[in-house]
């Protein structure tokens, strides 16, 4: 997980609308938490039979692990609660590096302007390139940059939310970095997690990142287009897919032809109507 790879050694964030060019404080979060990164998971951890995990590697690692997972969960809770009072459908976008994400939210808002309110959320490592890209379709949005950062988590969201400030009753498209395995571990507060596989990459994907595939609520596989110039088994991904998680909704589109979009259009207004208030 993160604690390995080092994406969670307290490197900070940087929220950026590039309408203004400028970078977002802690002081613009979007809620009253008092945010520090990961930097709590760097504290010693002792077990109550005194002794310190840091005499077994293998322990002090799933403590890390745990105690990030967890501040995240509690940050990812207060970004449901703050979409839930404003009737905000948030969906976490997740994919590898490029299977299409920014291509479709592009399509997706200039099919949709006028019909469903739309603002985005872009996360990458480096640079404002996707976020220009969906500015240029005149939808709001804010780049997050992680730096060595493998995926968003909920505390890099609530700071873009508070950037952002997107309208009550709209939907928020969250475009996580690009990685298999890292944002399926972190909640955002989001309602629903969107895998998107496309037909240039390995049928067997969901079953090499099972976690990813598990987490999702709705498969796309993109750029069906190209079905004819390679050689993806999209019955094979499906079933593969479905293996992991049998409740896995799977849509088959093309963000660049505009093939099933209708579909993931109407999965989008089904999932942005109002939700019934649940009872005690």
């Amino acid at each position: 997980m993160c604690t390995t790879c080092g994406c969670s050694d307290g490197a900070q964030a940087r929220v950026t609308d590039p309408a203004r060019q400028d970078t977002a404080g802690h002081d613009r979060h979007a809620h009253d938490h008092a945010h520090d990164g990961h930097g709590h998971s760097r504290h010693a951890h002792t077990h109550e039979g005194g002794d310190d995990v840091h005499s077994d590697p293998a322990r002090r690692i799933l403590v890390l692990e745990q105690a990030v997972l967890a501040k995240n969960d509690l940050l990812a809770a207060c970004n449901r609660a703050w979409f839930d009072e404003r009737g905000i459908l948030a969906v976490n976008l997740m994919s590898s590096p490029g299977s299409g994400k920014t291509t479709l939210l592009e399509r997706t808002i200039r099919d949709l302007s006028g019909e469903l309110p739309l603002s985005v959320v872009e996360g990458d490592q480096e640079t404002l390139l996707d976020a220009e890209r969906i500015r240029a379709t005149g939808c709001r949005v804010v780049q997050v940059n992680t730096g060595a950062g493998c995926h968003l988590d909920a505390d890099m969201l609530g700071r873009g939310l508070g950037v952002l400030e997107p309208p009550e009753h709209s939907i928020v498209m969250i475009e996580n970095v690009g990685n298999l395995v890292c944002p399926a571990m972190f909640d955002l507060g989001e309602r629903a997690k969107v895998v998107i596989i496309s037909v240039t990459e390995g049928a067997d994907k969901p079953l090499k990142y099972p976690q990813m595939f598990r987490a999702g609520e709705l498969m796309l596989v993109n750029k069906i287009d190209l079905l004819p110039y390679v050689t993806f088994d999209v019955t094979q991904c499906a079933s593969y897919a479905r293996q992991v998680n049998p409740g896995l909704e799977i849509l088959e589109v093309s963000a660049t032809r505009g093939d099933g979009l209708d579909r993931w259009y109407d999965w989008l207004r089904h999932k942005a109507r109002p939700q019934p208030a649940s009872s005690a």
